[in-house]
Order: C-alpha cells, then structure tokens, then sequence
C-alpha cells in the first residue's frame, strides 16, 4: 500500500527544550515493508477418452434406472454430493469439490471424439470450414498476471509436444495457430523451472540473453523490411511470423529480469524425477508434484496438465491401463468397449492421482487457510461415455473457496436450463482475478458456481 501524505518517517525526531528524542515505531510510519500479495492460482488439468457413464445415453442417468455405483458422477440428482465407488476417492474432499453435468463447448460439436481434446481449455469455434483453435483458458490469465511470476504458466503434458490438428497434445493455446509445446520429462521441467541456469553463472546467463536480444531486433528489422515489399497474402502470413518473433523478446526481456531475483528454495524430499511411464502412478503424480512445486514456490499461477491425448500410441508408454489394472489391450479400447470390470476401476485410478494433488494443496496451510482455498482447478475430458460425441463433457471443479467458488453440489444443465462450459470459464477467470466480460460462447458467469 502507499504510504499517506501524513506518514511518518522512522527518523522523525520530537524536538523542544533543547532535548530531541527518536520516535517509537508507530503505525503510522510508512516505511515497513507491506505483506507479500497472495497468489492467486489455477491449474486445468485433462484425461482422456471420457468417462464411464454406463446407466443412460450420452452420460445423462436414465430415471427408470438405478445410479450405477461405479458411474463416473458421484450421484443421479443434482444437489448435495454423495459418492460412490469411482468418486470415493474425493469425499474427504466434499467440501471443496463440484460436479458440472450437461456442460460442453458448442463450438466443437462438429469435431470427432478423437479431435475433441483440441478444445477443451479453449471453446474456440470449430463448426465452419475454417478450423483455427483459439486462446486457451490458462493462456488468458497469464496474459494478465503472468508478469508478477518467473514463469507466467506451465504446460505440461504426458506425450509432449503440439502433436496437430485434430491431435493435440497440449491444452493450451496463445492464439490462433499458435499452440504452447507441453513438457513431459520429470527433470527437464524441473530444471527448467528451478534451476533455469544449468550450472552457468548468472553473469554468463545475462551476456546470453544480451546477445540473444541483439538478434531477435536485427530480426525484426530486416523481417519489418521485408514485409514492406510483399503482397497482401503474404503480408499477413509475414505479420504471423512477426508475432512469434515479439513473443520471443518478450520471453527474453522476461527472463533478464528474473535473473536479478533469487531462485526458490524447493524441497525435493519424495521427489522423483526419474519416473517413466511403465510406473503410471509415480509418473502422473510426480507431474502433479511439479505443478504443486511451482504454484507453493510461486514460480508460476498458471498451468495445464494434458494426462494422454485423444490420440495416444498404442505403445506400451501409453497404454496405462495394462500396467495399473493388467487390461490386456489399449488404454482406448476401454473407452470404446467399456468394459464392466475395468471401466470404473479406471476411473477411480485416475481420481486417485487427480485426489493425491488437491489433498497435497489441501494439507499446505497458506494465511489464513490452505493452498487449495486460493487455488482453481478444473478436470474433465471432452466426451462423455464411450460417445465421443463431444457433448456433456464430465466436469469437475476443486477448490477456490476463498476466491468466491462453493462447491459440495452436482449441477446438472439439459434444456431450457443449458448453458456453455465457457460460463464456468468465465468464473473461474474472475476467481483470479482476470476481468473479462466473456470468453468464447460464454452468455456471462455460472452463477451456480459461485458463493
């Protein structure tokens, strides 16, 4: 806060009869140093190939039926949650979890379940025949507060890469045509977010940069000339190029500046950062354990998780399934053959993981309450039950409950009553802090999201 007109200095001095004595601390000396702003943080986190929804079509519970106890929702009626075996692993958590039914991004319905995941953190508008993705939800808040952090987000992704279109493996998006790579290997990430120097000396790092500066603007120059003599078309294409070349000297102006802070102190106890894919549990958590790293450390507020795409490998790296639950098959056929005594276990292995992170949250006490209270977490997939219809995508939202998020309730949305996952965005957005009027389809917040 800046300190009053009428703020005292510490050295003030009460003078008279020829006797001067220094000032007692007073509140009303200006000069202490204000408390650290606290974070406010969001991670969107994706699994793949939906969820199993086995008692109605299209994932929507049929009312003649009984809830099916290994259902991917925790209970058939909207309304206070209850748990069954898949979502047993999130009822220590009530108080700080929700389930969002009937939501799914109209943009996308034109795409295939296997181009789903594309839109998942972006709603962009995918119906015409002009295809281009969007900016993605993670992307907008860094946008906004990515400056106050050495990192303005963190994309991570359990394939690595873009991948392409209608194979995206990565949630997050700056633009169109403009996808963010994820990161998948443990010990790259946490170089690159804890020990970003390598070894070099910070003096060494700088000239680097310095030079690299130097570059990037004898780039723009020539390229701003060149541009000068091109076609329309062209143009445009070259106005593409330029855009990356900006976002390159701005990563480079962005980093010389945190050179001059120090690098967090991170404990590493339990950390394992050679976990592979053949031990799915110690990898996904390890992934998880790097976003809680980054976010206690305040490294970064923002960051995606892209848990296998829609198009993973029928490798052995991918196939998760075989080493968790001894399914003999792909990973993806359990989304397409569903089943019965492997589909729910699945799922319920994966709350597991997604459960491990928000308990690690929930046990880290922040001011006045804990790291999950200020911390936005969304995970879903992009299709229901073995539909890949694109349609009433499974939902879950966690913590944020000081950041004006409630939560212990199933909310369900179909007719009169439905409305764009974007809604939800648009909330969790103002959460932290983000002032936007819209984002995507979005008709304004869900308002059922909030306290």
């Amino acid at each position: 806060m800046k300190p009053k007109s009428w703020h005292l200095n510490r050295r003030e001095m009460i003078k008279g009869g020829g006797i001067a004595l220094a000032l007692p601390f007073l509140n009303s000396m200006g000069w202490a140093k204000p408390a650290k702003e606290v974070p406010k943080r969001m991670l969107v986190s994706y699994f793949s190939y939906g969820a199993y929804m086995p008692n109605g079509t299209g994932g929507i519970p049929s009312k003649d039926k009984p809830h099916h106890d290994w259902s991917w929702w925790p209970c058939r009626e909207a309304g206070p949650l209850s748990f069954n075996q898949s979502s047993k692993p999130f009822e220590l958590l009530k108080n700080n979890v929700s389930y969002y039914r009937g939501l799914d991004h109209a943009g996308g319905w034109s795409l295939g379940g296997h181009s789903s995941g594309d839109v998942f953190a972006t709603g962009a508008d995918m119906v015409g025949t002009e295809k281009t993705n969007n900016i993605s939800l993670d992307q907008v808040a860094a946008n906004t507060h990515g400056h106050k952090t050495r990192f303005a987000s963190m994309v991570l992704g359990t394939e690595g890469g873009t991948g392409s279109y209608g194979r995206s493996k990565t949630l997050s998006h700056r633009g169109p045509g403009r996808p963010i790579p994820s990161l998948n290997k443990p010990q790259e990430i946490f170089n690159r977010m804890f020990n970003p120097y390598a070894g070099k000396g910070v003096d060494q790092v700088r000239a680097g940069l310095k030079r690299e500066a130097s570059i990037l603007d004898l780039m723009m120059d020539q390229s701003l000339s060149l541009k000068n003599r091109l076609g329309h078309e062209d143009q445009l294409k070259m106005e593409e190029y330029l855009d990356s070349v900006r976002s390159l000297e701005k990563r480079v102006e962005r980093t010389s500046k945190w050179t001059h802070q120090p690098l967090a102190d991170v404990d590493t106890k339990g950390l394992n950062l050679d976990a592979s894919h053949k031990d799915p549990q110690e990898y996904i958590r390890c992934m998880y354990d790097l976003v809680y790293l980054a976010f206690q450390t305040d490294s970064t507020r923002f960051a995606s998780l892209m848990l296998e795409s829609e198009n993973s490998s029928d490798s052995e790296l991918w196939n998760y399934a075989n080493y968790v639950l001894g399914y003999k098959g792909a990973t993806h056929d359990i989304a397409h053959k569903r089943p019965a005594d492997y589909s729910g276990k699945w799922d319920r292995w994966r709350a597991e993981q997604h459960a491990y992170f928000l308990k690690r949250l929930l046990d880290t006490p922040e001011r006045d309450g804990n790291m999950l209270d200020r911390t936005v977490v969304l995970w879903g997939s992009a299709h229901p039950h073995a539909s890949h219809s694109t349609r009433n995508y499974p939902i879950h939202l966690a913590g944020g409950n000081k950041l004006g998020i409630k939560h212990g309730s199933l909310h369900s949305f179909s007719g009169d009553q439905k409305v764009p996952l974007a809604n939800l965005f648009v909330s969790m957005l103002h959460a932290v802090d983000v002032p936007v009027n819209s984002f995507a389809d979005s008709t304004g917040p869900m308002t059922e999201a909030l306290v």
